[in-house]
């Protein structure tokens, strides 16, 4: 009976333990509608402030366009990285050549959904986690504003 107390108490005890730990890591992670609406706060948040001061805000890594492992990143139509909340070392680079491991050109994917029919959508290609390392399925929520895209990416 002592047995079975304790296979049972082991049991209670570990496995809120492992939930809760796999909830706060998801809860790390930001989701699609997440991404969606970051994305859309940064298009109205360009509309009222203008280039300069936006993609300054847009890149600052503890602003309010970073949020969980998301952050708004931006490219004009000729692969030029405007700004990047992630990455500060990519601004001013022409990224239009850049290709996953599987050959898909993420930024030319990302100018052609932008300047398609409905003006937005999502870009799905594979991508180095920051977090695990390991090269993972990601999904893009891009849209246009003006002369420039907005987008924002989790992984799935």
């Amino acid at each position: 009976m002592k047995h079975i107390v304790q296979k049972l108490l082991f049991v209670l005890i570990t496995i809120p333990l492992i939930f809760g730990h796999a909830a706060a890591y998801s809860s790390d992670k930001g989701s699609a509608d997440e991404a969606v609406a970051l994305v859309k706060k940064a298009v109205a948040y360009l509309s009222a402030n203008g280039k300069e001061k936006s993609f300054a805000e847009f890149s600052n890594s503890t602003g309010q366009f970073v949020s969980k492992d998301l952050y708004v990143f931006v490219y004009n139509n000729e692969g030029l990285n405007l700004a990047h909340g992630a990455n500060a070392k990519l601004i001013g680079k022409n990224l239009m050549e850049l290709k996953d491991n599987e050959g898909v050109f993420i930024v030319k994917e990302f100018i052609k959904t932008a300047n398609g029919k409905t003006g937005k959508g999502w870009v799905d290609y594979k991508w180095p986690n920051p977090v695990s390392k390991a090269l993972e399925a990601k999904s893009t929520y891009v849209e246009k504003a003006g002369d420039v895209i907005i987008g924002c990416g989790i992984y799935k």
